[in-house]
């Protein structure tokens, strides 16, 4: 039987017995029987610019910091190049304060809204289009056998979906390398603890895999761009505006990535098939989530 992967290769990794994150509750199984089970928490998180409020967003809670930076930044409030003075978290209120330099005011942003296919705070403002010409990804090439050793490791480590399910799961990755993995109940805030993350510490964005659970949409596609990141793989299916927008900014597009198949839509010439398929193992069944906690 495969063990777990070594954690410790993860700068952030998932702590599934965390507090806070999932509550016991009890109820009955299919054949009457009384069960208790881990479910995941939902509370919301008040995200403020400076002295604005910007969004009220469902989140099970961890690393507002970084939801709250990536959040904005993905969202085009945040420059690259912003100096952020301070982050301030109060856990009683659910609120975090982004606070920089620059004096921001976001009012008619904020007014005009497109909600999209994401879950929860799933809303991009304004033209969903808007900054994607200027995005210009690297020419990154990726090998299959990078993809093949990251699925493993990132399916067998212990998270919240192993746990409690109802969950997404996004991870950077370098090579085959798995580095900061985020969790949440919307895919999109998975992905915008992941930008808060980089921007905080400044990381490179041209050698990097964003690896995801969830379906690859026009928003994961497009935060995915406008985080200069060249390479994106799911273990789950894409919509055509997805796909269309990945071709169009260069962007390699991997997914229904499990055991030893895939199927890529986009940046076919920068994938290197150095794994044979036949010798990849076929993805074990999972056990099951946990049931009594």
């Amino acid at each position: 039987m495969a063990q777990d992967p070594d954690v410790t290769e993860y700068l952030i990794a998932p702590d599934p017995k965390a507090a806070r994150l999932t509550r016991a509750v009890a109820g009955t199984d299919q054949t009457g029987e009384e069960t208790t089970i881990s479910v995941v928490e939902e509370r919301p998180l008040t995200i403020y610019l400076n002295s604005q409020e910007i969004v009220t967003a469902m989140t099970i809670g961890d690393y507002p910091a970084y939801l709250a930076i990536g959040f904005l930044r993905n969202q085009g409030m945040l420059r690259d190049d912003d100096d952020i003075t301070r982050v301030d978290y109060d856990e009683e209120l659910e609120t975090v304060v982004v606070r920089t330099a620059r004096a921001t005011d976001y009012e008619d942003k904020m007014r005009r809204k497109t909600r999209t296919s994401g879950c929860a705070v799933g809303t991009v403002f304004g033209d969903m289009m808007e900054g994607l010409s200027d995005v210009v990804l690297a020419d990154t090439q990726v090998r299959a056998s990078w993809l093949y050793a990251l699925s493993a490791k990132i399916n067998r480590t212990p998270s919240l979906y192993l746990e409690a399910g109802a969950i997404h799961g996004t991870v950077l990755c370098q090579g085959d390398r798995p580095l900061v993995y985020m969790e949440d109940v919307g895919r999109h805030n998975a992905v915008d603890k992941i930008a808060g993350w980089m921007l905080s510490e400044k990381a490179i964005a041209d050698d990097k895999i964003l690896y995801t659970t969830g379906r690859l949409t026009s928003e994961m596609v497009i935060k995915t761009a406008m985080m200069g990141i060249p390479v994106l793989v799911s273990r789950s299916g894409f919509t055509a505006w997805g796909v269309e927008i990945a071709q169009q900014v260069g962007l390699t597009l991997i997914g229904r990535m499990k055991g030893s198949r895939y199927v890529c839509l986009a940046g076919e010439n920068r994938l290197i098939r150095d794994a044979d398929p036949a010798q990849i193992a076929a993805e074990p069944k999972r056990a099951g989530r946990k049931g009594a906690v």
